[in-house]
């Protein structure tokens, strides 16, 4: 006998305790994979959806925990997926071929399952990510753009660059160790992305990518990073007529810490994103 949904329990628009709050959800056909999930006070099958990544601290909770602060004023659901070291060493890449479970597929069935226990269609969201987060979320949006309403990537080590003469993840050709994945440039240049980064986030870590390559292309830190990407989204939505929303944000006093970023001095990283979100694509039947 399956277990009865939310939905199925109190109905849609229904108020009770088990509504608002967060909780840890596995998937039932693979129990190590699990995700955070924050429910609003009332939710209908049109409640907006809000996935937040973390980077390679894994503080998928801390995520799930700011963000629906913020979120369940407006009504909407965070997921806040656990990419476990073990399974997902490559998550920040989507998981090739080689390297560990495929986190795009396994972010796919965590939505599948929001729906199965809330009723919440989340075929369409925002995706955000902290460091390794906001390399996962825009390269997911770049592989599904028909699924991410908007991003925003804060602090991302470095970009896979718009670019079909380069092979993923360096940039946009098909990678033959993601099967299954074909990149739709275009339509991932219309997706509106908020980028931000620490005013100090200029740190040459161990855990910054320091190849040449990747400091030749794309600046030498994440502060570097973030303005050169999003200078070259600008320039190929303009040169492509497309009018996408590629916007700059950077947090004053801020480096690269997640838990500095959420504070009110650092700008209060998840109030922004999450107004951000509102502001610039509110889903169908939102008001404001």
């Amino acid at each position: 006998m399956t277990s009865p949904t939310l939905s199925t329990l109190y109905g849609f628009g229904a108020q009770t305790p088990l509504l608002g709050g967060i909780g840890f959800h596995r998937l039932p056909q693979d129990p190590g994979i699990g995700f955070y999930l924050s429910l609003p006070a009332r939710i209908t099958a049109a409640t907006p959806v809000l996935v937040s990544v973390h980077g390679i601290s894994r503080n998928a909770r801390a995520h799930a925990r700011c963000f629906a602060r913020y979120a369940e004023g407006h009504g909407a659901i965070v997921v806040a997926p656990l990419f476990q070291e073990g399974r997902f060493p490559d998550y920040q890449r989507l998981g090739r071929q080689g390297r560990g479970t495929r986190a795009d597929l396994a972010l796919d069935a965590m939505l599948a399952e929001v729906t199965r226990l809330s009723g919440v269609c989340t075929a369409r969201f925002w995706l955000t990510g902290f460091s390794g987060g906001a390399q996962f979320a825009h390269r997911y949006a770049m592989a599904y753009p028909h699924r991410v309403r908007a991003m925003a990537l804060c602090a991302a080590g470095w970009y896979t660059w718009p670019d079909p003469a380069r092979c993923f993840p360096h940039g946009s050709r098909w990678d033959p160790d993601l099967p299954g994945v074909h990149f739709n440039l275009d339509a991932f240049l219309r997706i509106p992305a908020l980028v931000l980064v620490g005013e100090l986030d200029m740190e040459r870590d161990q855990s910054l990518n320091t190849t040449p390559r990747i400091d030749r292309l794309q600046g030498r830190n994440r502060l570097e990073r973030a303005e050169r990407w999003c200078q070259v989204m600008r320039s190929k939505t303009g040169r492509r007529g497309l009018g996408a929303r590629h916007e700059l944000q950077v947090l004053p006093g801020a480096g690269h810490s997640f838990e500095a970023c959420t504070k009110k001095r650092h700008g209060r990283l998840p109030k922004r994103v999450v107004e951000w979100f509102f502001s610039c694509c509110r889903p169908p039947g939102m008001v404001a």
